[in-house]
């Protein structure tokens, strides 16, 4: 089999949300951000394990995320659309009991017009210019918006990562400025707000990469392990090259294996004699340029030809791997390709 095997932890993302719950602490209600396919790692399976550990809200980036999301989850979860209330989403929205984060006055009318008295939310700009009304937009908008009860005012921290960042209490400063008073549950905190602490958390925190085991929450669970399978190995003489460009030659004789992955499956060309795979507790340097469907690894030093090599598993996280990539954790989970058989992992009974 030249398929490769992501596994998909389901208990270790409960866990790390259940951990993120307790951090937000016990007034504050703690949601989930299953936005791209849960990160890459399949919505269905992860909101249902999701749900069963407690989560009761979701947030996903557009209003066909949430019909994905309502399908596997049925009535009952808030599931918020961080998109807003797009064109052509009107049907979605009322018919699937979405929830719109209005970014726009010309969303903000679209919804009203076309949908009053259904739920919404709005999202502010507190600094970030990205999405999201900004100060002189919400003071001229406010008295109808708070008057038609929005079920949540959010905004989205730019530097949370950073905790030292000054742009972090600016930002809090001015969703204070914007949001005292009203009377609307808030949220401010994704993953790194919640790390900064509880004057970031309001009424409802939305972790993300943090369930999926990725940075800044360091104490996270591995979420995921993708085993790469051997197809061949041969033996390489010294001055000889392995894969295109020439970009690696044999210093002396080696065992090469070629693995079946490559950058259609999400790895990227920037790993390129740059990575490690393991052979268990074993690291094998990633030799040459990553192709299309194949690496090649340095196995000279095994004593045992192995049937498939880890690049993401115990000794080495999403992290570690962007690092050698030059990118972050979301890129390589969010990319993590589609020929991968997926395999989950959760507890029963």
């Amino acid at each position: 089999m030249a398929t490769a095997t992501l596994t998909i932890d389901l208990d270790a993302i409960a866990a790390n949300w259940r951990a993120l719950d307790r951090l937000s602490g016990p007034e504050v209600q703690t949601a989930a951000v299953v936005k791209a396919d849960a990160y890459g790692l399949g919505v269905a399976r992860v909101a249902r394990a999701l749900a069963q550990a407690g989560a009761r809200r979701f947030f996903v980036a557009l209003a066909e995320e949430g019909a994905a999301l309502r399908q596997a989850l049925g009535p009952g979860p808030q599931i918020n659309v961080l998109s807003g209330h797009m064109p052509g989403d009107t049907e979605m929205i009322s018919d699937l009991d979405l929830t719109p984060m209005l970014n726009s006055l010309e969303q903000i009318t679209r919804h009203l017009e076309a949908l009053p008295g259904l739920p919404f939310g709005v999202q502010l700009d507190t600094g970030m210019n990205r999405l999201g009304l900004e100060m002189p937009e919400w003071q001229a908008v406010a008295p109808i918006l708070v008057e038609a009860g929005p079920v949540m005012l959010m905004s989205h921290l730019a530097c949370a990562d950073e905790p030292d960042h000054p742009l972090n209490l600016r930002q809090l400063d001015a969703f204070h400025e914007m949001t005292d008073g009203t009377g609307i549950p808030r949220s401010f905190a994704a993953t790194g707000g919640i790390l900064l602490g509880p004057q970031y958390h309001f009424d409802l925190t939305r972790p993300g990469i943090g369930l999926y085991g990725g940075r800044p929450f360091d104490t996270a669970h591995r979420s995921v392990t993708l085993s790469l399978p051997v197809i061949q190995t041969r033996e390489v003489a010294p001055g000889e090259p392995v894969g295109y460009a020439c970009s690696w030659e044999a210093e002396a004789p080696a065992l090469i294996a070629t693995v079946a992955a490559g950058y259609a499956d999400g790895l990227p060309r920037t790993l390129s004699n740059n990575a490690v795979l393991w052979d268990g507790d074993t690291p094998c340097p990633l030799v040459g340029r990553v192709s299309m469907d194949l690496i090649t690894v340095d196995v000279t030093h095994l004593s045992e030809m192995p049937r498939s090599l880890d690049i993401l598993g115990p000794h080495q996280t999403v992290d570690d791997l962007a690092d050698a990539a030059g990118t972050i954790g979301y890129e390589i989970l969010t990319s993590l390709g589609p020929r991968y058989a997926r395999r989950y992992q959760e507890r029963r009974g």
